[in-house]
């Protein structure tokens, strides 16, 4: 790692501070970019993600698909982390935290707003930022790949009946248009210009030339990384200052499960011998959230100003100063794994 990555967590440190301050001074350029949406999508913050994950779909070899199969550890490690662990330990954590341990200090109502919000959030894998997050451990990017899609199709299916049961309704909305939107933007597009990029390099000069390419636009995935935490940030600047309280107990349970997943997963992955550049990126997969979807589907059944929805951008908040000490952590960790 280069001396910039090296103090990754730093700068985005610095840009959460600039974006808290920005979100103040400036609230009307930012409520401008948030307005820009399709279907509860983001756009600018897509067109930052799309920067983000195209750097790691040119490494995507195609070829290698066919091997996936081979080694099917990993992928079975994430899928049951995603759908038989996650939601469920996030939805005891909620209870635990927002109807006992904090039942002083928050309204019943707004516990349970709260409760719905982090349920989202647990039913909802990761889509686009843990490309992201396994480029900067070296993962495997084909079987990334592989893992986002498979988990992404499931989702499809999974969804909404894991969030109407565990919210104990049955009228639980999906905005498939934010899903598929989501789906379109993170993998289709990126994944289509990264194997163009790919083959016409591959064509010039082999793989050694792929991986010049890639050296040389690394800057614009760690560039978009601190953009988008500004505008994240930005986006809820005067919350942020106005209800810390509310904010730091509602980022308790959410900071529990993350670490806790994540360690589940990244210790399965060091007991089954996984290799590194697989067992990284499916430990960091299970601790990621969707939170388009989530927050698409909070504001959907609460309404944009309920608990719920604050929930679950809290959600986005706390996620990526999380992932990096998780990056940190497994890049640190690296000689516990196969080669």
């Amino acid at each position: 790692m280069g001396t910039f990555e090296r103090w990754l967590s730093l700068w985005v440190a610095l840009a959460i501070g600039a974006g808290v301050l920005l979100g103040n001074l400036i609230p009307g350029l930012f409520q401008l970019l948030a307005d820009l949406q399709i279907a509860s999508v983001n756009l600018p913050v897509a067109l930052l993600i799309w920067a983000m994950v195209y750097p790691m779909m040119v490494g995507v070899d195609f070829t290698a698909l066919k091997q996936i199969g081979e080694r099917p550890k990993g992928l079975i490690i994430t899928l049951a982390i995603n759908w038989l662990v996650k939601p469920f330990t996030m939805a005891a954590l909620g209870v635990l935290f927002f109807e006992f341990v904090f039942a002083g200090l928050i309204p019943p109502d707004d516990a349970q707003a709260y409760l719905a919000g982090v349920i989202l959030l647990g039913a909802a894998p990761c889509t686009a930022m843990v490309f992201v997050w396994s480029n900067l451990t070296r993962g495997d990017a084909t079987y990334t790949l592989v893992q986002v899609s498979v988990n992404d199709v499931i989702m499809v299916f999974a969804f909404a009946p894991i969030v109407a049961f565990l919210l104990g309704v049955t009228d639980i909305v999906v905005p498939w248009e934010t899903l598929l939107l989501s789906v379109l933007l993170y993998i289709v597009i990126p994944l289509i210009a990264g194997l163009f990029t790919r083959t016409r390099l591959m064509g010039k000069g082999g793989e050694a030339a792929v991986d010049a390419f890639r050296d040389q636009i690394k800057p614009i995935t760690i560039l978009g990384l601190l953009i988008t935490v500004v505008l994240l940030f930005g986006f809820q600047g005067q919350v942020l200052l106005e209800t810390p309280l509310v904010i730091a107990l509602i980022a308790v349970p959410l900071l529990l499960q993350s670490y806790g997943i994540f360690f589940v997963a990244y210790g399965a992955a060091r007991l089954w011998k996984v290799p590194f550049n697989v067992a990284a990126p499916c430990a960091l997969i299970g601790t990621s959230n969707f939170f388009e979807l989530a927050v698409a589907v909070a504001i959907s059944l609460f309404g944009l100003g309920s608990g719920a929805a604050l929930a679950t951008v809290v959600g986005v908040l706390v996620e990526v100063p999380v992932m990096l000490s998780l990056v940190a952590f497994a890049n640190r960790t690296r000689h516990w794994f196969p080669g």
